[in-house]
């Protein structure tokens, strides 16, 4: 579940507690944790609604300046069932504190060198973690497009993989594009010795 940076602001200070999504079935669960660039998120709540059913109120809390707002972005999303969801801060990001890292012992690096092998392992693309991780030290902040164009791949298998080493701390989304984190440069320097 993705969040535009106005309402993830909303989130992190307390104005924001609601976020309506239309799906076929819902992307997210009651207890469902989500990390995003401001820290983990928590879904408190997910209940169908109807759009008639939605108020000034409800608009508000969603970070919308009014109900028509809310309307208008509704209308363009997808057909599907309406959710109103409930969400909080939950705390700080994790992988914030773990892509900081920069001495790896022989254990870490190789923890982290199964990580990827099983990433590779079970994709449909063969192996790509390292390709990745490569490009992405290359070609800093370039945008997801070009790295995707630069590789070969569909830009949203690559966006989607770029996650998971995102969630392993090795990379870090910028405004534009992708940087390595201090985690990934010190395991590709230390996995090439």
């Amino acid at each position: 579940m993705l969040f535009k940076e106005e309402h993830l602001e909303g989130i992190s200070s307390g104005k924001v507690s609601l976020a309506f999504r239309k799906w076929k079935k819902p992307a997210v669960n009651k207890g469902s944790l989500i990390n995003t660039s401001i820290g983990v998120v928590a879904i408190t709540d997910i209940t169908e609604c109807g759009i008639n059913q939605l108020s000034e109120a409800d608009a508000m809390a969603a970070g919308y300046k009014n109900l028509a707002a809310l309307h208008a972005t509704l209308n363009k999303m997808p057909e599907g069932i309406l959710y109103k969801i409930r969400v909080r801060y939950h705390s700080e990001d994790p992988r914030i504190k773990l892509r900081e890292q920069t001495s790896l012992t022989t254990d870490a690096i190789t923890a982290l060198t199964a990580k990827l092998a099983r990433l590779d392992q079970y994709s449909t693309q063969g192996n790509w973690t390292a390709a990745v991780l490569e490009a992405i030290r290359k070609h800093p902040c370039l945008k997801a497009a070009a790295l995707a164009e630069l590789l070969g791949k569909e830009k949203d298998w690559l966006k989607g993989n770029i996650r998971k080493l995102k969630n392993l701390g090795l990379t870090i989304s910028q405004t534009e594009g992708y940087t390595l984190s201090p985690l990934g440069e010190e395991y590709l320097h230390s996995s090439k010795k």
